[in-house]
């Protein structure tokens, strides 16, 4: 189920750095969006285990989110820390 635009307002307003909602290209905002995509697609995937085109999304958008935290971790550690211990993605 794709997520709605009153969806995308609250991750960017919960995950922006500037705590504005506005800020939606920041790398700690689509981190989110895609986490929260990720989640859903996977959950569909249960259900749907012959889906392969949603399948190659799902791989595409999770590669997008490694290199969207690879940059975070690179320039900056500590909003890299806190963004991954937010969203529990390292356990």
């Amino acid at each position: 189920m794709p997520i709605d635009a009153a969806g995308k307002k609250d991750i960017f307003a919960q995950f922006s750095p500037s705590k504005s909602g506005t800020d939606t290209g920041s790398p700690e905002s689509q981190i989110a969006l895609f986490t929260r995509r990720i989640t859903d697609l996977t959950e569909h995937l249960k259900e749907h285990k012959k889906d392969h085109a949603t399948r190659l999304g799902l791989v595409k958008l999770v590669g997008k989110r490694r290199r969207l935290l690879d940059y975070l971790h690179r320039t900056d550690i500590a909003r890299y820390r806190a963004i991954v211990a937010e969203l529990g993605l390292r356990r």
